[in-house]
């Protein structure tokens, strides 16, 4: 580990969680998981017209970047977004992305401009 790297966030690379937060289904996962904690996959994305082979490749992507967790109760997955760790490894990305994500989705949804 780097003086300059959190401890236990080495894996996570800039350039898989930039790729992970880089198509629009992925980050409908992660706003949900970020506003709503953690959810069964059917519910985080809810809304989204997709395969569940198509879910099942997201999922995949963002377990692969260190982005969410899952774990088995049942028959489903519960995802939980790793804010901590994000956050901690990338100060501010997160928020950023977010941000811009919420905001362009409201200027579709003809709502309120954000600042």
């Amino acid at each position: 580990m780097t003086g300059d790297t959190p401890a236990g966030t080495s894996h996570l690379k800039l350039e898989a969680v930039l790729y992970a937060l880089s198509d629009p289904v992925r980050l409908h996962i992660v706003r949900n998981l970020a506003e709503k904690g953690e959810l069964a996959c059917f519910a985080a994305v809810a809304g989204l017209d997709i395969a569940k082979s198509t879910q099942s490749h997201h999922y995949r992507i963002l377990r692969e970047a260190g982005l969410i967790v899952q774990r088995k109760e049942g028959v489903c997955f519960i995802s939980t977004l790793c804010r901590a760790g994000i956050d901690a490894r990338f100060p501010g990305l997160l928020d950023a992305v977010l941000r811009n994500f919420q905001c362009k989705s409201m200027r579709q949804n003809s709502e309120a401009a954000c600042s």
